[in-house]
C-alpha cells in the first residue's frame, strides 16, 4: 500500500469513527435514552456530525485523494483501493457543496424532530410535529439548492439514497407499476376474502421475542455481532461489520407485526454483517444504495418469510410456541392468512400486493413538499384523500396516517421511493438465485438457509459500495431494473393463494 493511500485511509477511518459514535448516540436515542436527554442529545449529535463533515470536506481530504489517485495506475477498477478512491471522490465532491452550518442545523433539527414526532404520534397531535417538519422541508430545499439538480429539487435528495436515479424515472416506473397493479388488486378484491382471524389472537410478547430470535439466528444473523431491541419504529443501524443492531416493536394481539418486521430488519442486518471486513472504517462499508438494501429486507421478509416452503419448516415450532393461539390451525390456513391481501392503514404491516401503493402515496406527497406545491399543514387531509383513492381506506387518526412513519422526522426526504425499488430488485435477484440454485425451496423447507446467505454474501453483501446498484443488478442478473418480474411473481403467487385460475 502506498503512503498516500495509507494516509487517506487513516483520515477516512477517523471520520468514520465520528460517524459511528454519532450512530451509537442515535441508536440510544431511539431505544434507551430518557426523554429528558433530548435537548442535550440534539447538541451532541450536531457536534459529532458537524465535526465529521468538516473533517471530510477539508482541503486535506482532497489533497490526499489526489495523491492516492496518482498511484492507481494499473489497479483493478473494482478492487478495494480504486473503488475507495472513486466512491470517496464522489462523496467528497457532493459534500463539499453543503455548508457546514446547514449540516449542523439539519442535525440539530432532526434530533429535536424525532422527539417531537414520538410525542405527536403518541398523542395523535400533528400540530406538535408540523413546525419541525416545516423546518426540515426548508432545510432539504436548501440542501437541494446547494447540491444542484437538472430537472427538479427532489432529484438532488433522491440521489443521496439511490445514486444516479432521477425523479422522473421513479415517477414513470411507479405509473406503469400502478397500471398493472390495479387489475391484480381488483381481481383479488372480487374473490373470496381469506380469513386471518388466527393472526389476531393472543401471542405473548416474550414468546414472540424468543421465536423470532431463533429464526433470524437460523437465517444467519450473528448475535455475537448484533442485538435486537425495541423502538417506536423498527430500524437497523451499523457501527461496524462487528456491531449491527436491529429494533422492532411488538403487538401481543397480532403476530405478523413484530415477526415480519424482525425478518425485514434481519435482512438489512445480514447485508451489513456480510460486507467485507477489509472495507471497515471506510466509506465503502455500507450497502450500495437503499434500494439494494431494501431488496435484502424484502427478500427475507416476503420471498422467504411468507413462502410455503419456509413455513413447512417453522409452522410446527410456531404452534409449539403458541399452543393456545394456534393449536387448532393447520399450515394451509396459516399460510393463506399471512398472505391475505387487504388494503390497510399501516405501511409496515401492508401485504405484498398493496405495499407499493403506500410508497407511491408518500413519494407524491414529499415530492410536492419539495416542489412547494404542498404546504405542511395540508398533509393530514391530503394523506386521507390519497389513502382513500389508492387503497380505499381512511385513517381515523393522524397517528395511523401522516404520523405513522419516522422518516420525515429524520430529515430523510427522498428515501421512500427506495422501498418500492427494493421490492422490484428483490424478485429479480431471487429469480437469479433460483436459476443458480434450483433446490432453494427444498433447502428452505429443510431449514437450510446457508446456501441462500452464501449466494447473497458472494454476489451482493461483500461488495459494500464498491459497485453501484444499477451496475450490481446488471452484473448479477444481466438485466436493468424492471417491474415485470415482480408483477409476474405477484400474479403467480396470489393467483394460487386466491385460486384465481
Amino acid at each position: 500500500m502506498s503512503t498516500a493511500l495509507a494516509d487517506l485511509k487513516a483520515r477516512l477511518g477517523r471520520i468514520e469513527d465520528l460517524k459511528a459514535a454519532s450512530n451509537v448516540l442515535s441508536w440510544d436515542q431511539e431505544t434507551y435514552m430518557p426523554p429528558g436527554g433530548a435537548e442535550a442529545r440534539a447538541q451532541q449529535l450536531s457536534t459529532l456530525q458537524t465535526l465529521a463533515h468538516e473533517q471530510f470536506v477539508a482541503d486535506e481530504t482532497g489533497t490526499l485523494l489526489d495523491r492516492a489517485e496518482r498511484n492507481l495506475d494499473g489497479a483493478d477498477p473494482l478492487g478495494d483501493d480504486a473503488s475507495l478512491i472513486r466512491v470517496t471522490r464522489r462523496d467528497y465532491e457532493r459534500d463539499r457543496k453543503l455548508p457546514t452550518s446547514l449540516v449542523a442545523e439539519m442535525s440539530k433539527t432532526v434530533s429535536e424532530a424525532k422527539q417531537a414526532w414520538k410525542a405527536a404520534r403518541a398523542n395523535d397531535d400533528f400540530g406538535r410535529f408540523a413546525p419541525l417538519l416545516r423546518r426540515i422541508v426548508n432545510l432539504n430545499l436548501q440542501k437541494a439548492e446547494a447540491l444542484g439538480y437538472e430537472s427538479e429539487p427532489y432529484d438532488a435528495l433522491l440521489d443521496e439514497y439511490e445514486p444516479g436515479m432521477e425523479t422522473a424515472t421513479v415517477a414513470d416506473t411507479f405509473e406503469k407499476l400502478r397500471e398493472d397493479l390495479v387489475p391484480i388488486v381488483d381481481a383479488i378484491a372480487a374473490s373470496q376474502a381469506l380469513d386471518n382471524a388466527v393472526l389476531h389472537r393472543t401471542f405473548p410478547v416474550e414468546k414472540q421475542k424468543q421465536f423470532a430470535h431463533e429464526v433470524i439466528k437460523d437465517l444467519g444473523y450473528d448475535f455475537d455481532r448484533g442485538r435486537e431491541d425495541v423502538s417506536a419504529h423498527p430500524f437497523t443501524t451499523s457501527f461496524s461489520t462487528g456491531d449491527v443492531r436491529l429494533t422492532t416493536r411488538y403487538n401481543e394481539s397480532y403476530f405478523p407485526a413484530a415477526f415480519f418486521s424482525t425478518l425485514h430488519e434481519a435482512g438489512h442486518g445480514l447485508y451489513e454483517q456480510g460486507i467485507d471486513d477489509a472495507l471497515d472504517r471506510t466509506p465503502l462499508a455500507e450497502g450500495t444504495s437503499l434500494g439494494m438494501h431494501e431488496s435484502q429486507s424484502r427478500l427475507y421478509e416476503n420471498l422467504v418469510g411468507r413462502s410455503r416452503a419456509f413455513w413447512s419448516h417453522y409452522f410446527t415450532p410456531l404452534k409449539e410456541a403458541f399452543p393456545d393461539a394456534l393449536g387448532d390451525t393447520d399450515l394451509d390456513t396459516f399460510y393463506r392468512a399471512i398472505n391475505r391481501v387487504e388494503p390497510s392503514l399501516i405501511r409496515v404491516e401492508a401485504d405484498e400486493v398493496t405495499y407499493n401503493l403506500h410508497i407511491m402515496l408518500r413519494f407524491e406527497l414529499e415530492r410536492g413538499l419539495i416542489n412547494q406545491d404542498i404546504d405542511v399543514d395540508a398533509l393530514p387531509e391530503l394523506w386521507r384523500e390519497k389513502m382513500e383513492d389508492y387503497l380505499g381506506v381512511v385513517p381515523d387518526t393522524d397517528a395511523d396516517g401522516v404520523l405513522q412513519d419516522v422518516h420525515w422526522s429524520l430529515g430523510a426526504i427522498g428515501y421512500f421511493p427506495t422501498y418500492a425499488l427494493g421490492n422490484l430488485m428483490s424478485v429479480q435477484l431471487m429469480e437469479q438465485i433460483r436459476e443458480d440454485h434450483p433446490g432453494l425451496d427444498e433447502d428452505l423447507a429443510g431449514g437450510r438457509f446457508g446456501p441462500l446467505l452464501d449466494w447473497l454474501r458472494a454476489h451482493v453483501h461483500q461488495h459494500g459500495r464498491k459497485i453501484t446498484a444499477p451496475d450490481l443488478l446488471q452484473r448479477i442478473t444481466g438485466e436493468e431494473l424492471s417491474a415485470e418480474p415482480w408483477l409476474a411473481y405477484v400474479r403467480s403467487k396470489f393467483g394460487s393463494v386466491y385460486d384465481l385460475g
